[in-house]
């Protein structure tokens, strides 16, 4: 699996279409979708998947009114239960001559009953490139995984967290398997046989239950971003120093540390009395610029700072995110990237 600074054939998503992501706030959200494709298509292809022809079509009215060049966008037709693309869309694999996608399962996070259509995505996507899919097993046993659960730096070292795929009794994808089993699966599909696993995510998280896509991210094959809170009181506070300890502790492919650099959290985010999974950590990294959450708070600019000072390539630009974080998830947590071969 290829890091996400590496060259994209495509960025992936859906447009939004479940209001219970949402509710009582989905108008705003297409047009944050609209922005969104807008920043990604200067440099790549965005590729969307759509329920049915009067969805494609709301998409394109958005779309044009954005000033999205619609020429650099394409359109693939089928139902899915949700939008966020990066947990139940391909994660794409690659060598020198061509990708493939990795056929994992969908179940929603372990959480709700309606996930066959999101499930059926990467067998469409698979069709649709004309590439080939790789089941990924361990045994008889096909594994559940999300996007969104892991980050790699694409030399052979991936991040994820117990939280999400080893605990047995809460939100359980894959019963039975342990820390050694789940290595071997990262080593022989992801081309990761160093994987560093990170304890719990952040507070709100009530449906990924510990993605690491809102804690910890690689900017380089040798530096990694760490969300940290520095309030005692925040319930964030305590996790998050515990992560920094394994971090420091961790080693890369090559046995050398990592660099860590720290990244803030914005305030406390609420919404109905309960709270929003808000992370600067939920960046994409495109082809044309860095895709970084902002939540109208004070630390918006400090974190949009450090990232342009580490990924200095492509500009780095904010994204308003206190409409889609209310899905509890946001920027990375609707796209996937298609490498380029």
């Amino acid at each position: 699996m290829p890091a996400e600074w590496d060259r994209h054939e495509a960025t992936w998503i859906g447009w939004p279409h479940y209001l219970q992501d949402w509710p009582g706030k989905f108008h705003p959200v297409p047009w944050v979708f609209g922005e969104m494709v807008r920043k990604i298509a200067l440099g790549e292809i965005v590729r969307i998947h759509v329920n049915n022809a009067a969805h494609e079509k709301t998409a394109r009215r958005i779309l044009t009114k954005a000033g999205v060049d619609l020429s650099r966008v394409e359109f693939l037709r089928g139902k899915t239960n949700r939008n966020w693309t990066r947990d139940f869309g391909p994660i794409f694999v690659k060598n020198k001559k061509k990708i493939a996608v990795l056929d994992y399962q969908f179940n929603a996070w372990a959480k709700y009953e309606d996930w066959q259509l999101d499930n059926a995505v990467s067998t469409r996507v698979a069709k649709f490139l004309g590439v080939r899919k790789f089941p990924v097993r361990f045994g008889n046993h096909d594994i559940v995984l999300e996007g969104g659960a892991v980050d790699v730096n694409g030399s052979g070292t991936l991040l994820t967290t117990e939280q999400c795929l080893l605990q047995q009794e809460v939100q359980v994808r894959n019963p039975g398997l342990s820390r050694d089993d789940m290595n071997r699966v990262f080593r022989d599909f992801f081309g990761a046989p160093n994987v560093i696993w990170l304890k719990n995510g952040i507070a709100g998280d009530y449906d990924t239950h510990g993605h690491v896509d809102d804690l910890c991210r690689f900017v380089n094959p040798t530096t990694v971003v760490l969300c940290s809170e520095k309030n005692w009181k925040d319930e964030n506070f305590a996790p998050l120093q515990e992560n920094r300890e394994i971090l420091r502790d961790a080693r890369l492919e090559d046995g050398s540390k990592i660099q860590i650099v720290e990244l803030p959290m914005p305030g406390p985010l609420f919404f109905d009395g309960r709270r929003l999974p808000a992370s600067y950590a939920n960046f994409y990294i495109a082809n044309a610029a860095v895709l970084v959450p902002t939540f109208n708070d004070p630390n918006d600019r400090i974190a949009l700072g450090i990232l342009a000072e580490l990924i200095s390539d492509r500009p780095v630009v904010g994204i308003h995110a206190v409409d889609l974080v209310l899905g509890l998830g946001a920027v990375h947590c609707l796209t996937q990237q298609q490498p380029a071969v």
